[in-house]
């Protein structure tokens, strides 16, 4: 493991990592009420062990973020996750627009590596990032699953609709439950915070790029030092540099 990653638990990451770590904490104990209440109420909650349909989904986070997973991963899932990385990167230098992205990430990328294939679980689910913990259903698992909506008939569409804007919890338009989105939103502001104050400067992107150059000292040092163009130039020379995948600002 590079230095970067030995940092995130000690030294100048932890004033950015120990942020979202308490936001994770806070969280899961304001979404645990939440869903207790909302299934009180009959709510459904069709998220659960060994569904993974949202798990070849693009993922946007901060470095905060990808910090915390980059120092639970060993050797080997590190590689993992930076031919994952590479692979979207490919993807975003050809897709022709966003809908073609998110549609060849889902069925060419594919699934995180992380992902436990055989168990359906995440093999470092507690260092998750903030979109894998919000992210729940109020709909049977096959809605989540790319290509599901495509497959539609209109009619079937037309039901899909009805039917989501009278399910409690949902936004009225997806069958994603909002209202743990929005409790989820603290934790990302707790990361553009500490970002800015310890490093003057904010980083967001794809979660599998900035996992990878998470343990770039090179990168990070940049990044440590505030200088936005050094980094973006350590992180080109690994060929991980793409505008809608690496944002400095």
């Amino acid at each position: 493991m590079t230095s970067s990653a030995r940092l995130t638990t000690s030294g100048p990451h932890a004033a950015v990592t120990a942020p979202v770590r308490r936001g994770y904490e806070r969280y899961a104990r304001q979404a645990g009420q939440w869903l207790q209440g909302y299934q009180a109420r009959g709510g459904k909650v069709y998220c659960g062990a060994g569904c993974f349909a949202c798990c070849n989904m693009p993922i946007r986070v901060s470095l905060a973020e990808a910090l915390i997973t980059a120092d639970a991963l060993d050797p080997a899932k590190a590689r993992a996750v930076e031919n994952h990385a590479r692979a979207a990167l490919a993807n975003a230098r050809t897709a022709r627009n966003d809908e073609e992205y998110v549609r060849r990430h889902r069925d060419e990328v594919g699934f995180c590596p992380l992902l436990d294939r055989e168990t359906g679980a995440c093999s470092e689910y507690d260092a998750r990032p903030t979109r894998c913990r919000d992210t729940f259903s109020a709909f049977p698992a096959r809605y989540c699953a790319s290509g599901t909506w495509e497959q539609m008939s209109r009619r079937e569409q037309d039901a899909y609709r009805r039917e989501v804007a009278r399910t409690p919890g949902t936004d009225g338009e997806l069958h994603f439950i909002a209202p743990l989105e929005h409790l989820s939103e603290p934790v990302w502001v707790a990361a553009a915070k500490a970002m800015r104050s310890t490093w003057g400067m904010e980083v967001w992107g794809d979660f599998w790029v900035l996992t990878t150059l998470a343990r770039d000292t090179t990168f990070m040092a940049r990044v440590s030092a505030g200088d936005a163009r050094g980094a973006w130039r350590a992180a080109h020379s690994r060929g991980l540099a793409h505008r809608d995948l690496l944002e400095l600002s």
